[in-house]
């Protein structure tokens, strides 16, 4: 409609005041259908490859390899896979909202970090702690999703460590 009063008004569409972020966006805009059908395909990708690195690190000498390639491009897929249900623009606001930016931060940051380790540093066992801290951070990232879920988390842990502190206590 916008585009309709532009050309009615006279102007050509070019000097709209919009930026290129809310253009690209509506250029990209997808019906819910195709949103469900690209965040379940995304999503399929994601698991399928974490599970193929999983089954990679059973093979002899390249398989650690293997496996921090496709564990790191299924977690990348699993992320993208959230752009297709709310849009690209919408979700990079979020990843930056102050509830969610500094696990954004860990994950994305452990997502590079674990390439680095394994094909520049070829440090490898620093490259399974990266895909730990990654699993981590991408579960504690999902987590901010649910309302009141990381608090329970955390509750639940303290839990966990206050029994483990009684127990200690008493041998």
């Amino acid at each position: 409609m916008d585009k309709l009063r532009a050309v009615l008004g006279g102007r050509d569409g070019q000097s709209d005041n919009r930026n290129i972020i809310e253009a690209a966006n509506e250029a990209s805009t997808l019906g819910w259908g195709t949103r469900v059908k690209g965040f379940i395909a995304c999503m399929v990708v994601g698991v399928g490859c974490t599970i193929l690195g999983v089954g990679c690190l059973f093979i002899p000498r390249i398989g650690i390899i293997l496996f921090i390639v496709f564990y790191t491009f299924g977690n990348l897929c699993s992320l993208a896979s959230t752009m297709f249900l709310m849009g690209p623009v919408k979700q990079l606001k979020r990843m930056c909202d102050k509830t969610r930016a500094f696990a954004t931060a860990v994950m994305l940051t452990c997502l590079v970090l674990t390439l680095c380790a394994a094909f520049w540093w070829k440090i490898f066992i620093l490259a399974l702690v990266l895909v730990i801290l990654q699993s981590i951070a991408f579960a504690w990232y999902g987590l901010s999703y649910i309302p009141f879920a990381r608090d329970a988390v955390l509750k639940f842990f303290s839990m966990i460590g206050s029994m483990i502190c009684k127990v200690c206590k008493k041998q």
